[in-house]
């Protein structure tokens, strides 16, 4: 097929599905795992960082070189097998090693995670996970005496999984070295690769229950800050029955609050989003490790059940409370905008009869100005007339006082008419703008 019939992302997107191999494992070994986390926006680090981490390490034991622009590798580090990854938070180390230590989880098999090299990375350790891989005796209770002097009673967990193939115990607990121990038994006739995918789902799982009960703190934090807030909420939401308060008030209290929890939520959005993502990833690991009980011992998902998934049920709850907050105060805010607008309605009604009145008051007082213009334009028109045709008057024998009297009606109305006929043309011309429109 030539390059054009291809899409552009083809080939690298089928090469993500085999980018990072479960790791192949023999027994009897030893695997150290760790896992470092920014405090703080994580997501946005700087990856460059944690490459250079990682040229550290391999330039200390004189491995290969990682590529710069890959988010995984593998490599030959001594007796050790590294294998790194880069995550959406966090970036996970996992060396594996033939044999087991003299003494069982002796801190001595960590020795390619020297303690100043973990101090100097750019994260804070997550996750710090020894498993040690054992064959199964042909007596399953010979594993499991051993198993008891390793592990905590009221809290270890002891399963069969994947049809038997294999045992595993582990207290998730951390040992006074900063390790939480796992033990794997697995039958002879079980293959390296299915080992590897064994323990790479037990780091896993330790790895992604670490990362989802960060949500946890944060639950906390945001519960105690609702306990502040929806008490001024429901306080508010009640004196909104209270007409001696102006609504545009209690407005802005509700404004005040609705902001704190918009906040919140834009706070804890991405935590809360991230630990169900990391709550159904611990969730497939266990299944996919589909365990069966033990001599009557306590299961994964017994324990899961009891220590794990209240924690997750604490974030879901305050994550709900949050958004159940938030639509009370919205509900509250469109209740409080409706009593805004009704009394300023009311206020713009009361506005405009008093404009009508006012309106009414000026036109009367117009028309009393009109009349008292005609008189007052009246008078000096019949002074003038009077003086005008006095000549007149005096030729034909008519007296001045007849005159005035007889020219006064005349010029009344002919004032009248004249600001009538103003008056309408005024009119006419105001109107005819809105007429043409």
């Amino acid at each position: 097929m030539s390059p054009e019939t291809e899409h552009p992302l083809r080939y690298a997107l089928v090469n993500e599905l085999h980018a990072r191999p479960s790791p192949r494992l023999t027994a009897p070994s030893t695997c150290v795992f760790v896992a470092f986390k920014e405090p703080r926006d994580a997501a946005n680090r700087d990856r460059a960082v944690d490459l250079a981490h990682l040229v550290e390490l391999t330039n200390r034991h004189g491995g290969p070189r990682p590529d710069p622009e890959d988010s995984h590798y593998q490599g030959r580090l001594g007796r050790h097998d590294l294998k790194w990854e880069s995550h959406t938070e966090f970036v996970t180390y996992m060396a594996m090693t033939p044999g087991l230590p003299i003494r069982p989880f002796d801190p001595s098999a960590a020795s390619i995670f020297p303690e100043e090299w973990q101090r100097n990375a750019p994260g804070k350790r997550i996750a710090a996970v020894m498993a040690q891989i054992d064959l199964l005796p042909d007596d399953p209770q010979e594993a499991l005496d051993r198993m008891g002097a390793w592990f905590a009673t009221d809290s270890v967990t002891t399963v069969w999984v994947l049809e038997e193939a294999a045992m595993i115990a582990g207290d998730f607990r951390i040992d006074a070295d900063g390790w939480m121990r796992f033990a794997l038994f697995v039958r002879p006739d079980v293959s390296d690769g299915r080992i590897g995918r064994i323990v790479h789902r037990l780091v896993e799982l330790e790895t992604y229950r670490a990362m989802s009960m960060l949500g946890l703190g944060r639950a906390r934090s945001l519960s105690r800050r609702l306990n502040e807030l929806e008490p001024r909420l429901s306080a508010i939401v009640d004196g909104m029955i209270d007409d001696s308060r102006p609504a545009d008030e209690v407005l802005q209290e509700l404004l005040a609050v609705s902001t704190e929890l918009e906040t919140q939520a834009v706070q804890h959005s991405f935590r809360f989003g991230a630990t169900k993502a990391y709550e159904a990833i611990v969730r497939d690991r266990i299944n996919a490790l589909r365990e069966t009980r033990l001599s009557g011992r306590q299961m994964l998902t017994e324990f899961m059940r009891r220590r794990y998934q209240p924690a997750m049920r604490t974030v879901n709850s305050a994550e709900e409370r949050l958004r159940t907050m938030i639509e009370r105060a919205n509900r509250a805010g469109e209740l409080l905008r409706t009593r805004v607008d009704v009394e300023r309605s009311a206020q713009n009604q009361l506005l405009l009869e008093r404009m009508d009145r006012r309106a009414d008051l000026q036109l009367r007082l117009q028309h009393t100005v009109e009349g008292l213009s005609v008189v007052a334009i009246s008078y000096y028109a019949v002074g003038l007339l009077s003086y005008a045709l006095y000549p007149l008057a005096q030729q034909i024998g008519v007296d001045k006082p007849y005159l005035i009297a007889a020219v006064t009606p005349v010029a009344v109305l002919t004032v009248w008419w004249s600001m009538r006929r103003i008056k309408q043309r005024l009119h006419h011309t105001h109107d005819r703008p809105e007429a043409e429109l």
